[in-house]
């Protein structure tokens, strides 16, 4: 079928049903709320995999505007980090985004020295759950990478990917087989914010959603906000649905060809603005697909510039470095490394070596020359096994997306 995205003034529809359902009380739990029981009143979402989505005008146009930026960024060469080395920059920040919408917050210092120690067998469990995002934002982009058609069992290896090395692990990976909820009390989802449909709805909704990712007939940027937020209603597993649900963006977006070669840092648009996607949410709920698709088409298009501006911003600093190191030659282990530092800003000699291919001596005489410029500095002085980090990086990435995130 041929990619279509009808502009139209539509009257909203919910796309979907409320089911009343009775909690049983329960005298064990704590406090008066946790003990009475009481009506609650599950969404069940509709099949979206045949439906039609035509969209307003105003919803198309920011679609179309955002898959124009998207093209641009892709298009965007390297001029002095590897391709690699930026793109992976820009997913540290998607994923680190992305759980802080879910209340993890962590430093990007933390976060490389985590990456480094992670290497090394070691695990900062704090920085376990954003390493957790990170890997499983490669695996949803490497399924979208795959001809194969998205499965159930691909979305729960997402899952699983997000939350293996965590406290949770337990229910890495597991659809849930109990009713969830958001907001209200702990012990039961009377007066719950949002209670997701029952668990025998979800496996079938779960194939809905697949089959619906499949389609080759919508914008890509819409076909991605819908899939995501259709993801939020079904809430298929007891935790990590938000950042589950970020990471399968990027599965449909790779799969229609709209990210290549950069990731847009959409999260960190949706973060600044918490109560726009929440209500662009609520709103594909009852029927407002066009808000919601204006709203994340929007986040995607001003993502995928300011993504670009931090690019520049990495590059122009390689450049100052390049320049403090004499302009060393292109093969030099000197000028490669300053290429791959935005991948891995923690370093050491055997890291250096993976990255660059060059012999142990070369990479440990460029990191001297890298230490005596002062692009990078010791974390520790051992004679053996030294370490280090670029500061002047991490601080710049910390600096441009803290002003990225208020724009």
């Amino acid at each position: 079928m041929a990619e279509t995205t009808r502009a139209l003034d539509v009257p909203s529809e919910a796309l979907g049903r409320h089911e009343e359902h009775f909690w049983p009380s329960d005298p064990t739990a704590y406090g008066p709320r946790g003990q009475r029981g009481g009506l609650y009143r599950p969404f069940v979402p509709v099949r979206i995999a045949a439906r039609e989505f035509p969209l307003s005008g105003a919803a198309v146009a920011a679609v179309v505007k955002a898959a124009q930026a998207l093209e641009h960024l892709n298009s965007k060469p390297p001029r002095v980090a590897t391709m690699a080395a930026l793109a992976r920059n820009l997913l540290r920040s998607e994923s680190a985004a992305s759980s802080r919408i879910e209340g993890v917050r962590i430093s990007h210092k933390r976060l490389a020295r985590a990456a480094y120690q992670d290497r090394k067998g070691r695990r900062d469990p704090r920085a376990a759950e954003v390493l957790g995002n990170v890997s499983a934002m490669e695996r949803a982009i490497e399924l979208g990478s795959s001809a194969a058609r998205l499965s159930v069992a691909d979305i729960e290896d997402i899952h699983r990917t997000l939350l293996r090395f965590t406290e949770d692990s337990h229910i890495a990976g597991v659809v849930r087989d109990k009713q969830n909820w958001i907001g209200g009390n702990d012990f039961n989802p009377v007066g719950a914010t949002y209670v997701p449909p029952p668990p025998a709805y979800v496996h079938d909704l779960l194939e809905d959603l697949c089959e619906f990712v499949a389609r080759t007939d919508l914008a890509p940027i819409a076909q991605a906000a819908i899939a995501h937020a259709q993801f939020e209603n079904i809430h298929p597993f007891i935790d990590g649905n938000g950042r589950t649900g970020r990471a399968l963006i990027y599965t449909v977006l790779r799969r229609r060809g709209e990210v290549r070669n950069y990731i847009p840092p959409i999260s960190l648009i949706l973060v600044s603005e918490p109560k726009a996607y929440v209500g662009g949410l609520g709103a594909y709920s009852t029927g407002g697909v066009s808000l919601w698709c204006d709203r994340f088409a929007d986040a995607t298009g001003r993502a995928a510039r300011r993504a670009e501006e931090l690019a520049d911003a990495i590059e122009e600093r390689q450049t100052r470095w390049l320049e403090r190191l004499g302009n060393p030659r292109s093969d030099a282990a000197a000028r490669q490394l300053v290429g791959v530092l935005p991948a891995q800003p923690v370093i050491d000699v055997p890291v250096a070596q993976a990255l660059t291919g060059k012999s142990h001596v070369a990479v440990g005489n460029a990191l001297q020359q890298l230490e005596a410029a002062g692009i990078i500095k010791r974390l520790n002085e051992r004679k053996w096994g030294r370490v280090w980090e670029s500061d002047e990086l991490l601080t710049l990435v910390e600096r441009v997306e803290k002003s990225l995130g208020t724009l």
